[in-house]
C-alpha cells in the first residue's frame, strides 16, 4: 500500500503517522484515509496483510478462504493467475501502517468520549502537579500519565521520551491500555472474549476471529437486543398464558356448578339407593375441581414470578444496552447466559372444560337408563376418581374426530425426495431419487414437501409414523411460502411446524427454544383454522407437546413434511401418512 509521493518505508511516512498519534484523528486533508487500508475482500481494515507477487494487499486470512474456495489461484483484483499459491508472508510495513491506523481510530473514538466527559465537568488533570492540579494537554500510553504543558516538556526535549505515543488527555487510560505491551486496546476475540492490542492478536490469537472493538460492541449489542426481543415475546406469552388460565379457571368453575346443580336435581328425582352414588359424584367432581385449581394456582403463581425476574432482567439488559463507553460495555457483558432460566410453558394445559363435558355426557346417559345402569354409573364414578390421564385421552379423542385424508404433492417436493406410489410416504433419497426438472411450485433447498389439498376452515387433523427416525419436521405452512431458497424461520413466517432433533423438540420458527424433550411413534396434527390455533400431539401416549396460539390464517394452510437429511444419523426411514387408530 503506497501514498502519494512517498517511497516505500520513507521515514517521513512514519513520522507523520506518529505526529498523526500525537493529535487525534487525521482530518480530512490528511495522508491517511479508511480506504488505503482497506481489505477488498473482507472491507475492513487489514488484519496480518500480505501482498500477492502482483502487487496487491490483503488480509491473510480473507485471500487464504478466496482462494480455497476456487480450482486455481489468481488474485481477486487483477485476475493474474498462479501456477503455484504464492507462499504469503505478513508484510510488516503495511501491518504496522494498518496497526497504528486502527490505533488512531480507536484513539479518536476514545478523544470523543473523553471530550464528552469533559463537557459533562469531568476533566482530565495533570497527574505530576503536586499543589494545584493543572488541566492535562496530553496523556503518554507508554508512561500511562497525564501531563499539563509543563510537565509535558521533557517529553519534547528528552531523546528517550520523544519515540512516546502522546494522545489526547484520557480518563481511566489502564482500562484502555493492554498491561503486558502498553498499547492501546483495539482489538476484541470472538473465541476467547478478551480485549486485544494488535500486538496481543498477532502473538497468541493468530487463527481466532480476531474483529475491532467497535464491530464487536455493536455484535454484542444485536445480540442483547435479539434478547431483549425474545424476552418482551415470552413475557407477552406468559402474560396471555395467566390471564387465559384465569379466565379458564373461572369459566370452569361455573360450569362445575352448574353441572353439579344439574346432576342433583336428577338424582334427588330418583328413589333412596342411589343417594349414596349422588353424594360421592359431588364429592369426586369438587375434589377434581379443587385439585384443578391449586394447579392453576400453582402454574399461576410460577409465572407470574418468572414475569417479575424477566422484567427485572429486561430492565438491567436495557441499561446495558445504553452504555456508551464500548470497553465499559464489553468489561461489563456477562459471561454467563444472559437469559435466565424459565418454564417450559407451551405444555402446561388447563382442559377442564374437555373434563366436564365428557363426565356430563356420560351421567346424563345413565341417567336416562338409570334402572338398568345404575351399578355401572356407580362403577364409572369410581374410576373417574381414580384416573390421571383421562382428560388427555379425551382431549386426543376429540381432535382425532377431524381426521381428513392427506396425500402428497409431487409437483411440491424436493428433487432429493422420493416418494411412495400410493403418494403416503416421503423419505430422503441421499442423492438416489430421480432428479426431477425444476417447477415453480417445488422446494428447491428444504427437503420438503406438501399435501395436496388446502384447507382455508374449519377444523382438520392427521397422523404420521415417524418412528425411528432421528430428524423430521411436520406441520403445516401458507400457500404462499417461499419454495426458492432457505425457509424464513421468524414468527409469523407462515410456517407452523416442529422440528425433531435426535430426542429434542423445537419450532421451526424458534429454533433454539426447546418446548419438547423424547421421541415420538406417532405425531398428531391439529389445526383449528377459525379458531386459529395449531396443536402437536403425541398419539402413542396423548400428550400434547406443543400449540400454536392467536394464529391469523388469510390463506390455504397444506401440511407440510420434510423427513431430513443424515445430519443427526442414519435417517433414511419415511414419514408415512397413516389412519387414525389403525397400526402401520
Amino acid at each position: 500500500m503506497f501514498f502519494p509521493g512517498k517511497e516505500p518505508g520513507s521515514p517521513s511516512i512514519i513520522s507523520s503517522l506518529q505526529t498523526d498519534a500525537n493529535r487525534q484523528m487525521a482530518s480530512s486533508n490528511s495522508l491517511l484515509s479508511e480506504e488505503q487500508f482497506m481489505c477488498p475482500i473482507c472491507l475492513d481494515v487489514f488484519t496480518r496483510p500480505v501482498s500477492t507477487p502482483c502487487g496487491h494487499n490483503f488480509c491473510m486470512s480473507c485471500i487464504t478462504s478466496y482462494w480455497d474456495d476456487i480450482p486455481v489461484s489468481q488474485c481477486p483484483i487483477c485476475k493474474e493467475t498462479f501456477e503455484r499459491r504464492p507462499d504469503l508472508k505478513v508484510n510488516t510495513f503495511i501491518s504496522e501502517l494498518a496497526s497504528q491506523f486502527r490505533t488512531l481510530q480507536v484513539d479518536a473514538h476514545i478523544w470523543s468520549t473523553d471530550q464528552h466527559q469533559a463537557s459533562c465537568g469531568a476533566a482530565v488533570l495533570c497527574d505530576i502537579c503536586t499543589d494545584t492540579q493543572q488541566e492535562a494537554v496530553n496523556t503518554c500510553l507508554e508512561c500511562l500519565t497525564s501531563f499539563c504543558d509543563v510537565h509535558l516538556e521533557p517529553h519534547h526535549r528528552a531523546a528517550g521520551l520523544k519515540t512516546h505515543t502522546l494522545v489526547k488527555p484520557m480518563v481511566r487510560r489502564e482500562d484502555r491500555i493492554c498491561k503486558e505491551h502498553t498499547r492501546l486496546l483495539t482489538l476484541f476475540c470472538r473465541k476467547d472474549k478478551v480485549l486485544l492490542c494488535d500486538v496481543c492478536a498477532s502473538l497468541r490469537h493468530v487463527n481466532h476471529q480476531v474483529v475491532p472493538v467497535q464491530q464487536a460492541c455493536e455484535e454484542k449489542k444485536a445480540l442483547l437486543a435479539d434478547t431483549e426481543a425474545s424476552m418482551q415475546q415470552m413475557i407477552q406469552e406468559r402474560q396471555q398464558k395467566v390471564q387465559a388460565m384465569k379466565e379458564t379457571v373461572k369459566q370452569s368453575k361455573t360450569e362445575t356448578k352448574d353441572m353439579i346443580a344439574n346432576t342433583v336435581q336428577d338424582l334427588t328425582a330418583l328413589i333412596s339407593d342411589i343417594q349414596k352414588s349422588q353424594t360421592e359424584l359431588v364429592n369426586v367432581i369438587e375434589e377434581k375441581q379443587k385439585a384443578a385449581e391449586e394447579q392453576a394456582g400453582v402454574f399461576i403463581r410460577k409465572m407470574e414470578r418468572e414475569i417479575t425476574k424477566l422484567q427485572k432482567r429486561t430492565l438491567k439488559l436495557r441499561e446495558l444496552k445504553q452504555t456508551e463507553d464500548q470497553l465499559c460495555f464489553l468489561q461489563s457483558f456477562p459471561n454467563s447466559s444472559i437469559q435466565p432460566h424459565t418454564m417450559d410453558i407451551s405444555t402446561f394445559r388447563f382442559n377442564r372444560q374437555v373434563e366436564i363435558h365428557h363426565i356430563q355426557k356420560t351421567l346424563n346417559k345413565s341417567v336416562s337408563q338409570l334402572h338398568m345402569l345404575l351399578n355401572k354409573m356407580t362403577t364409572e364414578i369410581q374410576q373417574f376418581s381414580d384416573s390421571t390421564d383421562e382428560s388427555n385421552d379425551a382431549t386426543l379423542r376429540y381432535v382425532q374426530q377431524y381426521e381428513v385424508d392427506i396425500l402428497l404433492d409431487p409437483d411440491t417436493a424436493n428433487p432429493l425426495l422420493i416418494l411412495s406410489n400410493d403418494r403416503k410416504q416421503v423419505r430422503y433419497g441421499n442423492g438416489s431419487g430421480l432428479r426431477r426438472n425444476l417447477n415453480p411450485k417445488m422446494f428447491t433447498t428444504n427437503l420438503a414437501v406438501l399435501g395436496q389439498r388446502g384447507f382455508s376452515s374449519r377444523k382438520f387433523y392427521f397422523e404420521v409414523f415417524v418412528d425411528g427416525k432421528t430428524e423430521w419436521c411436520l406441520g403445516v405452512v401458507k400457500a404462499s411460502i417461499q419454495r426458492r431458497g432457505e425457509l424464513v424461520r421468524r414468527p409469523h413466517s407462515g410456517l407452523w411446524a416442529m422440528w425433531f432433533q435426535k430426542d429434542k423438540f423445537v419450532t421451526m420458527c424458534s429454533p433454539k427454544v426447546l418446548v419438547h424433550f423424547g421421541k415420538v411413534e406417532r405425531f398428531g396434527v391439529f389445526v383449528d383454522y377459525d379458531g386459529g390455533e395449531v396443536s402437536f400431539y403425541d398419539v402413542q401416549t396423548a400428550t400434547l407437546i406443543y400449540t400454536f396460539t392467536e394464529c391469523v390464517f388469510t390463506e390455504d394452510l397444506h401440511p407440510y413434511f420434510n423427513p431430513c437429511d443424515n445430519e443427526f444419523g442414519s435417517n433414511l426411514g419415511p414419514m408415512i401418512i397413516v389412519p387414525v387408530s389403525r397400526p402401520v
